[in-house]
Formats: C-alpha cells, structure tokens, sequence
C-alpha cells in the first residue's frame, strides 16, 4: 500500500535562509565541506552570471499564468527583431495511474482516423489536450480529428463563455477523477483534460506551454492580427505540417523531468573541455549574434550568450522539441525564423540550425536578430568548428557521447535507485540514467508519474510542502525542496524513511565533488 508522510518544516533546512546569495557565500561555497543550502551556495550553483532569466522556484515560473501572463523581455533587442503578422484517494488514484501506464503505452503515436470520442480507445487515453479559437473553432486536438471533434470543442468554448458572462473565470472542472484545465490566451482557448496525480497549475504550465509552442511558430503579433480581422479564421491553415511538433512537446512534458522542473540538463563533461567549447563557441561571434547554444540529444554542452540577454528555460526547450521533432536538420545547415515568446512575443528571431557533422548528436544552434544573416552565421560555424578541431576538446567531447549519462551505482548508495536534482540558481538540474526497473517507456512514464505526483505535493498552491516521503509497492519516494535546490529520490522498497533522510548529504555530497562535471558553472557571453 503506498502512504505519504510529510513535513513543512524539516531539520536539515537552515532557519530563516536568506534567498539573495552574499558574495562571501559564493566564494565560500565550493571551500566548504557541508553543502549549502541557500540559494547560490547550492552544489551546481554557477559561480559567476546565470545563463537564464532567473526565477527562485515553481511558483515563480507559473505566477504569470495566474495573473496577466507577464514575459520577460530585453527592450534592446525587441526593436531589432522583425514583427509578423489531488482530489479523491491519493493512494488509490496512484495504483489506478500505474496500472493505466501499459495501456497508454500502446496507445501512443499520432492518432488514426477512427480514434475520435466516440471509440473507447480515444476515451481511455489519460490525458487530452485541445486548442480552439475564441470563435469555438478547432486548432489542435492531441487525439482524434479536429473535424470529428468540433462539436465538443464548441461545448468548452460555451462553457467559457457562459462562466464570463456572469463576470468570471472558468479554471477547472473535478469530476470522477479527472480534471478538466481551462487556460484562455486571446484569441486562443486551450483545454486539458487528464486522469494523472497532476495538479491544476502544472496541467496549466502544460498548456502554456502548447499556447508558447504555437506562438514560436506565428508570433503574438500575427495571431492577434489574423483574428481582429476574421474572427472565425480557421488557423490550421497556417498551422499544417507542424502538428508534430506539438505531438513530440506533449511526450517530453511526459517524460522529461526538466519540463517538470523548469530546468535543463548538461552533458557530463569536464570542466576544462568544456571551457575549451565554450571559448571557441565565444570567438566565432557576429554583430547579430544572441546566443550561441551546443546540443548532444536533449542535453546542452554549453550557451553562450549576448551580454544582459537572458534566455528562459521555456524557450530553450522550444527550441530543443525544434530540433528533436525536423529530422531535415541533419540534411544540411538549416535557416528557419523562430520567435522565443518568453523573450519578446512580437517578433521573431532568426536560426542557424545545423549538426556538426551528419552521424553526430551534436546540433549547434546560433539565434540572430538579422534575417539576412545566414552566411555570416555559417561562417561563425566553420570557424567554431576550425578551432574546435584544432584542441583535443573536439575528441574528449567525442568520447563523453560515447557515456551521455552516469549510472547511478557512482554516487555509491545501494538502495537508491534514481534521483533527479536540480540547482535553483543555475537553472540546470542532473539526474543518472535509468536503472533496469524502469527501461521500458511503460515504467518511464509510471516514475515520472510519481515524480509529478511528488511535485505536485511540495508546490500545492495553498498548502506547500518542504518535503514528502511515499511509501509504494514498488519504490519509496522522497522529495524535498530548500531554498537553494529541489530534490527527489527513488528507492528500493526495502528502504526506510531513516535511510532516505540519511541519503541526503551523501548524495549531496557527491553532487557538490562532481559538480565541475554535471553543471555548467562559468557560463560566457561575448
């Protein structure tokens, strides 16, 4: 039987931790045998300026979409770039979704014609997602065809309009275990309806993130534009051709714990290689040049980036699902206009697309203001490349794709079977590869479930936790979150809470030797 316990208040927590890091604590950090616990004193804290646009925790990411869906912009350049137009039993809710994970399994994939709302293959998929217009008008469904749905889109949309006509809000429905998430962005309307141990507010970071995957391809700009002056626009027009792109979105916010955790990870590599690449990346610099970010997968080697421009997590996974999902990329250089909506909704950017060589993971992405700008960014490669070439950083980065990940039998605790760890100043979290009970996607996708679960729990809106042990049949679980890092254990279901708590300063430990390793910790600009 699983069973939680927790605790607002834990011992291993300092007492009234400052937030803000003090220069001395940062010099201190990496000096000190404990590992800190306050927010730039953290194991992986970068020590020198962060390469994202900084935000301390969960609530911080998701506060826009409670209140008016504030992005951080940088003034400088927005003129440059081009305008175009937990209710129910837990424990039983928890078994039902773990035993629901095979089905869902074979389920997955692109829908087929005769998967509409009517079959009970469609109903019995866990998680839906739909994008209509404010005119009731289909965009996107995840499962089943907009065509065959438009019915039901135009019932969510009559809900929406019927809760504002009595001057309100329409957020969500809980009914026989599932949750149906409104989120409305003018002139979209999007809708999830899932049967997980989500809450509201991460099922609506989801949503967002599908609405800022729209906007990356039209801009808010053009959207707004296209339907002032016709407003039953059918938008699948412009939309054709990347419905995929949606689709691999939706499998990475299932499986990737860094949509989770609003964080990225790092290929595992030296230190001193990766300053190398980080330095030849630094020298082959344009006037127009952004950022300069190296890809191995769905793991970054390293960004650099224009000084005060910041970049947000949410972007940089955009722009991971781009490359993940256009197999075209690796036929040649690509050139392709993006707008980073979390930068600047009005306009887009510019990207040079394109893998170092055609066998290799490793895709380099250089984002410029200038649409013209295409053979001077090639060029920036060629010479990034030349001078990679000439260092043996080229080779170590080589053999470090050969090992992407680390077991988790290095850290040197037998009963834990997995953690994922994130650093909240770096942005950047590191987690093992998966151990042999969970490497089927089937069992993937259950221990991200208890993941969500666990998240779910300690950033509760009203009643947040520090930290959460659950006991299950097949693993225990500890998740735990301080002011400087947020953190979540696997365990064999032999082990005790006592041994759970014990891990921590171990692994913490360990984390803060390899840390040069694991993180990123002296990012560039040019």
């Amino acid at each position: 039987m699983a069973a939680d316990v927790h605790n607002k208040k834990v011992v291993w927590e300092i007492q009234n931790g400052s937030l803000a890091p003090v220069d001395k604590l940062r010099n201190e950090r990496s000096d000190s045998p404990t590992p800190g616990l306050v927010e730039g004193t953290e194991p992986g804290a970068g020590q020198d300026n962060a390469m994202f646009v900084h935000t301390r925790s969960f609530e911080d990411l998701t506060a826009d979409n409670e209140e008016a869906g504030g992005v951080e912009t940088a003034s400088e350049l927005s003129a440059q770039l081009e305008e175009k137009e937990e209710r129910g039993d837990e424990r039983r809710g928890l078994e039902g979704e773990q035993e629901d994970e095979g089905e869902e399994a074979k389920l997955s994939g692109r829908v087929e014609e005769d998967d509409d709302m009517t079959s009970e293959v469609w109903r019995r998929r866990r998680k839906h997602v739909f994008v209509l217009s404010e005119a009731g008008k289909p965009i996107y469904s995840r499962y089943g065809t907009e065509e065959a749905l438009s019915s039901t889109m135009g019932v969510m949309m009559a809900l929406v309009s019927f809760v504002e006509a009595e001057k309100n809000v329409i957020r969500s429905i809980h009914a026989d275990g599932y949750k149906v998430v409104f989120l409305r962005k003018s002139p979209l309307v999007l809708v999830g309806v899932a049967r997980t141990q989500q809450s509201e507010r991460e099922l609506t970071r989801e949503l967002l993130y599908i609405y800022f995957q729209i906007l990356s391809l039209l801009t808010l700009t053009q959207l707004t534009h296209i339907f002032q002056h016709k407003q039953n626009y059918d938008l699948r027009r412009l939309l054709a051709g990347s419905e995929h792109l949606t689709d691999n979105l939706l499998r990475l916010l299932d499986r990737d714990p860094g949509f989770l955790l609003c964080a990225v990870t790092c290929l595992p590599l030296p230190s001193s290689t990766r300053d190398v690449i980080s330095s030849s990346l630094q020298a082959a610099k344009a006037k127009s040049l952004v950022f300069s970010i190296l890809l191995a997968g769905n793991q970054l080697v390293t960004l650099v980036r224009k000084k005060d421009q910041y970049l947000h997590h949410m972007d940089l996974h955009l722009l991971f699902n781009l490359v993940g999902s256009s197999s075209s990329f690796r036929e040649g250089e690509g050139w392709t206009p993006i707008c980073l909506p979390k930068f600047n909704t009005a306009g887009f950017f510019h990207a040079h697309i394109s893998y170092l060589e055609q066998a290799s993971d490793l895709c380099l992405i250089l984002v410029s203001t200038d649409r013209e700008d295409f053979f001077n960014l090639s060029d920036c490669k060629r010479r990034f490349l030349e001078r990679l070439r000439r260092r043996s950083a080229y080779q170590a980065l080589q053999e470090a794709l050969r090992a992407p990940s680390y077991p988790v039998s290095q850290v040197g605790i037998p009963e834990l079977r997995h953690f994922v760890y994130k650093s909240k100043s770096s942005g950047l979290y590191t987690s093992p590869q998966l151990p042999t009970p969970y490497l089927s996607e089937e069992e993937q996708e259950r221990l991200m479930g208890l993941y969500q679960y666990l998240h779910s729990r300690i950033h509760h809106p009203t009643r947040p936790l520090r930290s959460v042990y659950h006991c299950g049949e097949r693993e225990n679980l500890l998740a735990l979150v301080t002011s400087g890092f947020e953190l979540y254990l696997c365990f064999s279901p032999l082990g005790t809470k006592a041994l759970a708590v014990a891990t921590i300063n171990k692994l913490l430990k360990w984390i803060r030797k390899e840390e040069d390793r694991l993180f990123i910790l002296s990012p560039q600009t040019y």
